[in-house]
């Protein structure tokens, strides 16, 4: 969805103005694969309005498989020299041409329907993905690649700490469906090491808390987009659980603006964790918040086992943010206007698309 919103606006701005040195972005060139999700649509705007406020030159290929997605969220853009559409599918090998300075690489399945309706391909555009993400970074020779991992290779808390630090390991059934999401981003992560040992290559993995934002898909099933989407339709919010599990959670503003962070401060081969203490919350604590925001109510309705396939088992999954806060960055939102923004921007959109 195509967003044209003064706040949304408003909020890239606070983004841009939050990267202190674009002197390694500038002028630079961006392959974005996945660009159409909800952390890539957000990245690549940011990069866009940079460049049309400051004319910075920066080259953006915009990546997915779905070429009307693409033109349908990236309309404004068309035709500009410095943005350019790239209908590929990551498992596939990526074009000779894209001679690019950065790779982001977030393409994947990410939410709970999708895992359970599409397992193989939630592993393979992982694994498979990642290894022609680096096969071409390789070729290329591209600058630094960022592997966008998540929250969810840490698996459930043992109940030995209290937040989850980059070398923590916990439990993990890999004998499961739900598993492949999880799976497939641990061991793109370790084929990322590899190509670092193999081939010299520069590859920075951020690992992402659970994101929302006005960028988000519509059909997204993780709890939290629904809870977003009944706010925005003024609607009880529907708790498929008691609502206890307690999770770190990101606004997507904070997200790319740590993703551009890392690009240009991480160290080569280093894991970090997005996150913000303040966006730690009980399931059940964010529902009420959303609710609230409406004068609404939350209501208890168990999921159909599609869903129920497709939902993480993990109950207490808190990222310690320390090593990135030491690296010198701090989150931009805060709770309450990235949930109200949120709303507020998908709410305007939507009926003006009605």
């Amino acid at each position: 969805m195509l967003i044209d919103h003064d706040v949304y606006r408003s909020d890239l701005q606070q983004v841009i103005d939050s990267q202190k040195d674009w002197s390694q972005i500038d002028g630079h060139s961006f392959l974005i694969i996945g660009a159409s999700g909800m952390i890539g649509s957000y990245l690549v705007d940011v990069l866009m309005q940079r460049n049309r406020l400051t004319d910075a030159g920066i080259r953006i290929y915009a990546m997915g498989r779905s070429e009307k997605h693409l033109e349908d969220r990236f309309l404004n853009y068309i035709g500009d020299v410095n943005f350019n559409l790239v209908v590929a599918d990551v498992t596939q090998p990526l074009p000779d041409d894209l001679q690019v300075d950065y790779i982001f690489h977030g393409a994947s399945n990410t939410h709970p329907r999708a895992y359970a309706t599409d397992p193989i391909g939630t592993i393979m555009t992982n694994l498979k993905g990642t290894e022609q993400v680096l096969e071409h970074a390789a070729k290329v020779k591209t600058q630094r690649v960022l592997f966008l991992s998540s929250v969810e290779i840490y698996g459930e808390n043992r109940g030995d700490v209290n937040k989850f630090v980059e070398d923590y390991s916990g439990y993990l059934d890999c004998n499961t469906l739900r598993a492949g999401y999880p799976e497939g981003k641990r061991v793109s992560e370790s084929l990322c090491q590899a190509y670092i040992a193999k081939y010299g290559l520069d590859v920075v993995i951020p690992r992402i808390c659970r994101t929302f934002g006005p960028t988000m898909k519509l059909d997204d099933s993780k709890a939290s987009s629904q809870f977003i989407l009944k706010a925005v339709h003024n609607e009880d919010i529907v708790l498929k659980s008691e609502g206890t599990q307690y999770y770190s959670y990101g606004y997507v503003g904070d997200i790319v603006s740590a993703l551009l962070f890392i690009l240009v401060n991480g160290d080569n081969g280093a894991a970090y964790n997005i996150g913000s203490e303040q966006f730690d919350l009980h399931l059940k604590d964010l529902a009420n918040q959303l609710a609230q925001m409406n004068g609404q109510k939350v209501v208890l309705d168990l999921p159909d086992a599609t869903e129920a396939a497709g939902f993480s088992k993990a109950t207490t999954a808190i990222l310690d943010t320390t090593k990135l806060n030491q690296l010198g960055w701090q989150s931009i939102f805060d709770l309450s206007t990235a949930l109200d923004h949120t709303v507020k921007i998908l709410k305007d959109e939507l009926k003006d698309n009605a």
